[in-house]
């Protein structure tokens, strides 16, 4: 709903204000329209593309939002809780999450089901809602509330039970993706972001956003360019991340011998793509430790030809475990760089916070104008014309939001 009000205090304290979240939204959403306006036209890069293979530039954005809800959950619940009690804070977000649900089935809209009533009987209920529940429903904001309420038992709880929660939850997502969850999702029509057990995996963002909100809200002279604190918070991203690239070199047993390629050439996916078999070790051997190592991430792997499609490759359709752990240690590096640069030296970006203060507002309209401007600007068109149209879409976007934002209108569940 629209509500009007002062702009929101995401701080630990009355009267002060974490620039850099706002920030860290802001551009999070200007990738957003990025990403989904330009990457369908042919002069994208394909860094900026989503190919489900591997983790480009395209598939930081989705993360750096759960990392975000998860940064301002932990920071706001608590004071929830000593101003409303316990049961009415969590009884306020369930409603709140639950209300976001219903914002998405509207959003996310369906096409007709079937074309009469005759075929609607004959498919039922499951016939009905089986596409939308895999495919139209489960997009970013459905995850994000999704996972929102699976996180919520321990929002509160301290570092070690979130660690343990996040473990628990990967595990749970390997298990079901070897049970029937991979091959599910990517089966026509393919999954969105994880499909519906892809929370099991998104909590991963989500809940490094609550650890990082532990350190980034304390006092401000405990934290200053060369604390020992942020020290260690880069250091914990780069581990993290080099630990998901670690994971996905899982993904080197399905390389595809050359004189297997065109037998193979028709099967995307390896027939165990989460276990695999005793053989792929086998061939392995003896090729040496340089046969173990994955792509690094932002470098697209060899085709489906030479490697089939499994579990262990960073893929933001499968929500695989590799991808969201990599993610959430880029987006807690990203977000370092935004609190020293935000809230160290007071530098900041009115563009960023235009959208970063609105971002739902933004989620919900940049489809609308996209829709709008796109049909004068063909996928083929030359990269000056098709920059144009980014340019277009880009420029209506922020003026309406803009036009908001000095309204003091802010777009809340």
């Amino acid at each position: 709903m629209f509500i009007k009000l002062p702009p929101a205090a995401d701080s630990p304290t009355p009267g002060k204000r974490l620039v850099s979240l706002d920030q860290f939204r802001g551009y999070t959403v200007i990738g957003m329209f990025l990403v989904n306006y330009f990457g369908s036209y042919a002069v994208c890069p394909q860094v900026l593309r989503h190919t489900h293979d591997y983790c480009s530039y395209a598939d930081t954005i989705m993360p750096h939002f759960l990392f975000a809800v998860g940064f301002a959950l932990r920071l706001t619940f608590g004071r929830r809780v000593e101003a409303q009690g316990t049961a009415a804070a969590y009884g306020r977000m369930v409603r709140r999450l639950l209300g976001l649900i219903l914002v998405c089935l509207v959003v996310y809209t369906v096409g007709p089901r079937a074309e009469n009533w005759e075929q609607l009987k004959q498919i039922g209920f499951w016939g009905a809602i089986s596409e939308p529940l895999k495919r139209d429903w489960f997009q970013t904001l459905m995850h994000i509330a999704v996972t929102s309420l699976w996180v919520l038992p321990v929002l509160r709880s301290g570092a070690a039970t979130r660690i343990a929660w996040m473990v628990g939850s990967g595990l749970a997502h390997v298990g079901l993706s070897y049970w029937f969850a991979f091959t599910w999702v990517n089966t026509a029509p393919n999954g969105i972001d994880g499909g519906p057990l892809g929370f099991l995996t998104w909590c991963i963002p989500t809940l490094v956003g609550t650890l990082a909100c532990d350190i980034f809200v304390k006092p401000r002279e405990q934290l200053h360019l060369f604390s020992p604190t942020l020290f260690k918070v880069a250091l914990a991203s780069f581990a993290i991340m080099a630990f998901a690239w670690v994971i996905s070199c899982g993904t080197r047993l399905y390389d595809v011998p050359e004189s297997q390629v065109e037998a193979l050439r028709d099967e995307k996916l390896a027939p165990d793509p989460v276990w695999p078999a005793a053989e792929r070790f086998e061939a392995k051997s003896g090729q040496g430790w340089q046969a173990w190592l994955a792509e690094p991430p932002f470098v697209k792997p060899p085709d489906d030809a030479h490697r089939k499609w499994n579990y262990w490759m960073m893929s933001q359709r499968a929500g695989t475990l590799s991808y969201p752990t990599f993610a959430a240690g880029f987006s807690l590096l990203v977000y370092l760089l935004f609190f020293i640069a935000c809230d160290l030296y007071g530098w900041q970006l009115a563009f960023f916070r235009t959208f970063g203060t609105n971002a739902l507002l933004g989620y919900v309209l940049h489809g609308m104008v996209a829709s709008a401007v796109k049909p004068f600007f063909p996928k083929d068109s030359p990269a000056w014309y098709a920059l144009t149209g980014l340019f277009i879409f880009f420029l209506v976007t922020w003026i309406i939001i803009r036009h908001f934002e000095k309204q003091k209108i802010f777009l809340r569940v």
